[in-house]
Parts: structure tokens; C-alpha cells; sequence
């Protein structure tokens, strides 16, 4: 039997990893909506689109 090591040589994909959390995140929001879809800014608000943009855009949407 093969164990890993503690302190891992697991590698991470950090950006799967993102996608997943964000993923999870819109999948809460969804559960938790009152009406049967999530409207457009309400993903945008869950995925944070608005603070990257305004990063990138000086604010402007």
C-alpha cells in the first residue's frame, strides 16, 4: 500500500479551484432565489463581475 505524503506533493489547479468556489457560490444563490431563474445581475453581483470590470475599467460598466 502507497501512501501519500504528509505535507503532499498534490498539485492544485488554482484556477479550477476558483471555478468550483464560483461555481458553488451561484449554485447557493440559485437554491436560495425566490423567483425560478437568477436574473443577470444577480449572477453578475454572485460572480463579482462589477468589481473585476471596475479594476480593468476605471468603474464603468
Amino acid at each position: 500500500m502507497h501512501v501519500a505524503p504528509v505535507g503532499g506533493t498534490a498539485v492544485q489547479d488554482h484556477v479550477a479551484l476558483a471555478e468550483i468556489e464560483l461555481c458553488g457560490e451561484l449554485i447557493i444563490a440559485a437554491s436560495a432565489a425566490r423567483e425560478d431563474r437568477l436574473s443577470l445581475e444577480s449572477i453578475d453581483e454572485v460572480l463579482r463581475v462589477a468589481e473585476e470590470r471596475g479594476g480593468e475599467r476605471g468603474g464603468e460598466r
